[in-house]
């Protein structure tokens, strides 16, 4: 079966139908099985921040570590939790509020000349979660990278042969489900060794209902 924007929703709008009566936007993921792969390899270990062309409408939490003005700008732009440097040398050692940290928040930008400091005091926390911060320039544009990392997602794979990533909710529209879908698709075959004749088995999910298999 091609994987194809037409196989691709067609089971969506299945994935949809099975999702069961919930009082909650579900979200949808997007799994694959990965075939033909040795995992001890460098091509066994894929982390990969993907841009998505619509919102999920369940946009990611921010957290933006920075100081003086762009700190300012990005407590203006509503990231959802702004850490300056007195604010990261006062975590440092408390692991109870490093993890909860870690936990709380789906993507981390820090301004580059803070890198080191967030690697010693935060990378234990965020570097086995796979959410150490995007570095940027002090004259980065702040209010763009927030914006934008609202709708990204992490393509990774570890230790087993499978990639589970979201790629939208339950209301939103097959068409552009179907976009983020063969966006992901798209960047796994420019990644994986043979493209997408690596991929044994595609299936879409919501969080609640029975998965749709596809067999490419």
């Amino acid at each position: 079966m091609p994987l194809d924007n037409k196989t691709i929703t067609e089971a969506i709008k299945q994935a949809k139908s099975k999702a069961g009566d919930k009082k909650f936007n579900q979200t949808i993921d997007l799994i694959l099985d990965i075939q033909e792969i040795d995992m001890k390899t460098p091509e066994g270990k894929i982390q990969e921040v993907v841009e998505l062309p619509h919102d999920t409408l369940k946009p990611n939490s921010v957290c933006v570590i920075a100081s003086g003005e762009i700190a300012l700008k990005a407590k203006n732009a509503g990231a959802d939790r702004v850490v300056e440097r007195g604010d990261l040398e006062d975590l440092n050692g408390k692991k109870k509020e490093l993890r909860q940290l870690g936990n709380k928040y789906d993507v981390f930008i820090s301004e580059a000349p803070l890198m080191p400091l967030v690697g010693r005091i935060l990378g234990p926390v965020l570097g086995p979660r796979g959410k150490m911060p995007v570095p940027v320039a002090p004259n980065a544009d702040i209010v763009a990278l927030i914006n934008k990392h609202r709708k990204t997602v992490v393509i990774r794979m570890r230790n087993q042969p499978i990639i589970q990533v979201p790629v939208g909710s339950q209301q939103m529209k097959d068409a552009d489900l179907t976009d983020n879908v063969m966006t992901i698709l798209r960047v796994l075959d420019g990644k994986l060794k043979r493209g997408l004749k690596n991929i044994k088995y595609v299936y879409i999910k919501t969080s609640m209902g029975e998965p749709i298999k596809i067999k490419p």
